[in-house]
């Protein structure tokens, strides 16, 4: 039978494991990586909330160290949850694999660089309405970072002085932008900043419809509850006619 008086020291010791632990993150000049990251920003007076880009303070080699150093705290995180890491062979490995899902994967585009995309000129002067969707997206609530899974349709009306993106490239830069934390307000506005910038076409229109994990996992844990917001730019939102033939038409391919 163990003895109950050494229970707390070792209690202490194992803490103390974890403490030396969680300091010995990927580091440069003794400075962790991630806070290298964080002085550049503020240095340039950039905001670097959850949503929001900083592949431009990010140099070559610091994902490699940032992923080191979330696996480092994220077992630390385990281990505050009272999970036996070291006996469980299911979670022997989940500190590593969480780290490298958030950094590349799941929260890639705070990480990387908006995907390349070749803009070509409207040689035909096309002036037609052109729905692309339903794009399939993934993103994940910054409230609790629980996964938002949903479906996304842009429409355009573009002119002659607007450039065309191939159609591929539509859902590429959804992904990029989505694969952030995210509220879904924000996350519909800022794909409709990304086209409006690359396109400037006389409309944009951005529907989004998607399942929110906050909801169905935890809180009120309703399954059924989605949520449906939508951006409309230019010509959309000054012709009722137009702006009705687009959510006509959305309706028709959602049937």
């Amino acid at each position: 039978m163990s003895n109950p008086s050494l229970l707390p020291d070792l209690v202490h010791a194992n803490d103390r494991d974890d403490v030396a632990d969680a300091d010995a993150v990927a580091t440069l000049d003794g400075v962790p990586v991630s806070q290298r990251i964080r002085e550049r920003i503020k240095a340039a007076q950039r905001r670097f909330h959850a949503n929001d880009n900083i592949a431009d303070f990010i140099q070559d080699g610091e994902l490699d160290a940032l992923v080191d150093e979330v696996q480092t705290k994220m077992a630390a995180v385990l281990s505050s949850l009272v999970i036996d890491t070291d006996s469980d062979h299911n979670t022997q490995d989940t500190a590593r694999r969480v780290a490298k899902m958030y950094v590349r994967e799941v929260f890639k585009g705070r990480y990387v660089a908006a995907p390349a995309t070749t803009e070509f000129p409207n040689v035909e002067h096309l002036n037609e309405l052109m729905i692309v969707g339903p794009i399939t997206v993934r993103s994940a609530c910054s409230h609790h970072l629980c996964p938002i899974v949903g479906q996304l349709w842009i429409g355009v009306m573009p002119n002659e002085h607007s450039n065309l993106i191939g159609l591929s490239k539509y859902a590429r830069l959804a992904d990029w932008v989505m694969s952030r934390p995210q509220i879904q307000e924000e996350a519909v506005t800022q794909v409709a900043d990304l086209l409006q910038s690359k396109m400037q076409p006389d409309g944009l229109a951005v529907v989004m419809e998607a399942d929110h994990f906050c909801m169905g996992w935890r809180g009120v844990k309703d399954m059924d509850s989605k949520m449906i917001n939508s951006v409309m730019r230019g010509s959309f939102l000054k012709d009722a006619n137009l702006r009705r033939e687009f959510l006509s038409l959305l309706q028709r391919k959602k049937a």
